[in-house]
């Protein structure tokens, strides 16, 4: 039930006729009795911000944090068209329409291609359409309906505190999510519970969430136009009875939807955390970290199984933050393959073997603090490229 599965909340997914393959492109999530609840949402930190972000920004700051439906399509990013926005708000007006709400109190959100026009007259059609077809069972079929590159749909549920957390997101590329509340292929995600908080309880909850789930995700480096995160809470189980709980449940709902996107992430055959201890401040070992997963040459060492640690120790040297180059470690699985500059002794085809595997750890010692971060990524393929060398 993943988005439903939090009490108060219905779902729908099907087709408005945005894809061309005629696949399923539209999704709603919204309350049960079409009444607005506390909701919050972290953006992307992209200056080119598509025409959905900028509504849904206005919308919650409208209503101060209010929110009685979501509606999302998939297909078009609705981004850099010219009239991105007058599209979005007509979005939220007819949503508001079928579910009897202030077209303020409908959040907005797209995925797909930038600078391609969305027919407003389709994707209105389109919502009067699938809207009706909501229900506590439709939670899939909207989660499906998100899907770009993806090869499968993102759906988590937990609980915590006497409450339930869902959710459901998108994701294969164009990822490198670096959102922040009320700002400043692209991935989206919505989450909902039926905890009972009021809005700044809520949004000390997602932010601490998402800074170590989908803002430790780094597919290929590019951070996308129209990244968001939204949790909505009908208070239907009431206030949780633990806090700590409850925060534990939504983290763990975002974590499990930033892994199963690192899972499906376009022509990967690897998932890799990158793990960077010993630095000076946190802020230095998390631009480390960014720096190798995002390093060509490193994510193609990955690829061919090759733990070659100096290209590692290269990029590292060249992303801006302090080392001891005469107490840098650098370790593959578990295998330390260089210490203090230098090779060191390991046993190469176990290194060789570990590598290979669909999931490793490049870890790495700076040799200057206590300071650590870490991040997913994966490794750069012929599959990718043949993905993206055109417009997708």
């Amino acid at each position: 039930m993943s988005v439903t599965a939090a009490r108060g909340f219905v779902a729908a997914g099907g087709a408005a006729g945005i894809k061309a393959s005629g696949a399923p492109d539209l999704a709603i999530v919204a309350t049960a009795d079409g009444r607005p609840v506390a909701a919050v949402g972290t953006f992307t930190r992209n200056l080119a911000l598509a025409g959905p972000v900028r509504v849904s920004q206005r919308h919650l700051a409208a209503t101060g944090g209010r929110a009685a439906a979501v509606i999302l399509n998939s297909g078009n990013a609705n981004c850099a068209t010219g009239d991105d926005l007058e599209v979005a708000e007509a979005m939220a007006t007819a949503t508001a329409a079928e579910v009897g709400c202030a077209p303020a109190e409908v959040l907005v959100c797209s995925t797909g291609l930038i600078g391609v026009p969305l027919d407003a007259d389709m994707v209105t059609a389109g919502i009067a359409a699938v809207a009706p077809t909501r229900s506590v069972d439709g939670a899939h079929d909207a989660a499906i309906a998100l899907m770009t590159t993806d090869t499968r749909s993102k759906e988590a549920v937990a609980t915590g505190g006497g409450c339930t957390v869902g959710g459901m997101a998108k994701g294969a590329a164009m990822l490198a999510p670096a959102m922040a509340r009320f700002p400043h292929a692209t991935m989206l995600a919505v989450l909902t519970t039926d905890a009972e908080l009021d809005v700044a309880g809520l949004a000390v909850a997602l932010q601490a969430a998402v800074d170590v789930s989908f803002n430790r995700v780094v597919v290929d480096g590019c951070t996308s136009t129209n990244d968001t995160v939204l949790l909505l809470a009908s208070g239907a189980a009431g206030p949780p009875a633990d806090r700590d709980a409850f925060a534990a449940a939504v983290t763990e709902v975002c974590t499990s939807l930033a892994r199963q996107m690192a899972d499906d992430a376009e022509g990967h055959t690897k998932v890799v955390t990158v793990d960077i201890t010993g630095a000076a401040d946190h802020a230095e070992a998390d631009r480390a970290a960014r720096a190798l997963a995002t390093s060509l040459l490193v994510k193609c060492s990955f690829y061919g199984s090759d733990p070659y640690w100096g290209r590692v120790l290269s990029d590292l040297g060249t992303a801006g933050v302090a080392l001891d180059i005469d107490a840098v470690t650098i370790a593959y699985a578990g295998h330390v393959v260089s210490r203090g500059s230098g090779p060191a002794p390991h046993d190469v085809a176990a290194v060789r073997a570990a590598v290979g595997s669909p999931a490793f750890t490049l870890a790495c010692d700076l040799g200057v603090g206590t300071a650590s971060a870490w991040v997913l990524t994966n490794d750069l393929t012929h599959a990718y490229v043949d993905e993206n060398m055109g417009t997708s």
